[in-house]
């Protein structure tokens, strides 16, 4: 019963994630304004996060090919995700502290980083494979394959997570202390662009916290299960399996969904009525129709 609910909480929330990122994959394969450099960055997040969570959907807890399948795939696109969130932390601190214009040079190189750490990280992985009987075939029995999982996944996440947030860190304060100079050279600073530029500020830092608040009950889950292999705390494991399964929606949410994606989304359901009355002249209203014959 209690993995039966397990399985139900992953699925559940793995599938949130995959139509939250599958929705930016979308938006930016749709909206040609949105392909600059730093969207297509937040993209490959996203496909990375909706290849995990499809992955985590169709895990088969049967010991088998679709098994050793599922779990190398998950842990190559989950280690991908994380790895991405370091690729834009990096672009944001050398555009805004080091004054660098060469970001979009680094391209190839942040591929080469993410697939090619992803690789080698999941190739080691195999050298523990003994996968669990869970809810899915993504973690492994033994302490041997604990051990390897640990440090192939969770070590490199912790890696990122302090990364991020040491770099958003100094973003921030640069960007306070440019704030600071510009009110004291001014006589009179707009409140309202005052209170946007608090609003992304306060916004970045909650990046970091996204890699802690989806993975920080599956690492403390990881830690018991060294400590005490026999005992298994379920509720600790819901959490476990809930929080990391929701990493893809809290990623669409944070880095996806940002104000460029809804003025675009906004200005294509403006556009919507009017293509639909093109295609459908008879649905258009009555006074709509009266005001265009009185401009004519």
């Amino acid at each position: 019963a209690g993995d039966r609910i397990i399985t139900a909480i992953n699925t559940g929330a793995s599938s949130l994630s995959f139509v939250g990122s599958t929705f930016i994959v979308l938006c930016y394969c749709l909206f040609k304004e949105l392909r600059k450099f730093s969207f297509k960055l937040v993209f490959y997040l996203a496909l990375s996060d909706m290849l995990c969570s499809f992955f985590l959907i169709v895990g088969d807890p049967s010991k088998g090919f679709i098994c050793y399948a599922q779990g190398y795939t998950t842990h190559f696109f989950c280690v991908a995700s994380f790895l991405w969130t370091t690729t834009i932390a990096f672009t944001l601190h050398r555009t805004v502290v080091k004054h660098k214009t060469d970001v979009e040079d680094l391209e190839a190189m942040f591929h080469l980083y993410v697939w090619g750490t992803s690789l080698v990280v999941t190739v080691i992985r195999s050298f523990g494979n003994n996968h669990s009987l869970g809810p899915w075939c993504w973690t492994q029995t033994g302490l041997k394959g604990k051990a390897v999982h640990f440090l192939t996944f969770y070590a490199p996440l912790w890696g990122a997570i302090l990364y991020n947030g040491f770099t958003y860190f100094q973003v921030i304060r640069m960007l306070r202390n440019a704030r600071r100079m510009a009110v004291g050279m001014s006589d009179r600073v707009d409140q309202f662009d005052n209170r946007a530029e608090l609003k992304v500020l306060n916004r970045w830092g909650y990046y970091p916290l996204i890699l802690i608040g989806s993975w920080a009950f599956g690492t403390i889950n990881r830690i018991h299960d060294f400590i005490e292999p026999g005992h298994k705390i379920f509720w600790l494991s819901v959490l476990d399996v809930g929080t990391a399964a929701l990493m893809g929606l809290f990623n669409s949410i944070a880095y996806g969904l940002n104000s460029s994606v809804r003025r675009a989304i906004h200005e294509r359901l403006e556009l919507f009525p009017e293509r639909l009355y093109r295609w459908l002249p008879s649905f258009r209203p009555k006074s709509q129709q009266r005001s265009e014959m009185v401009s004519l």
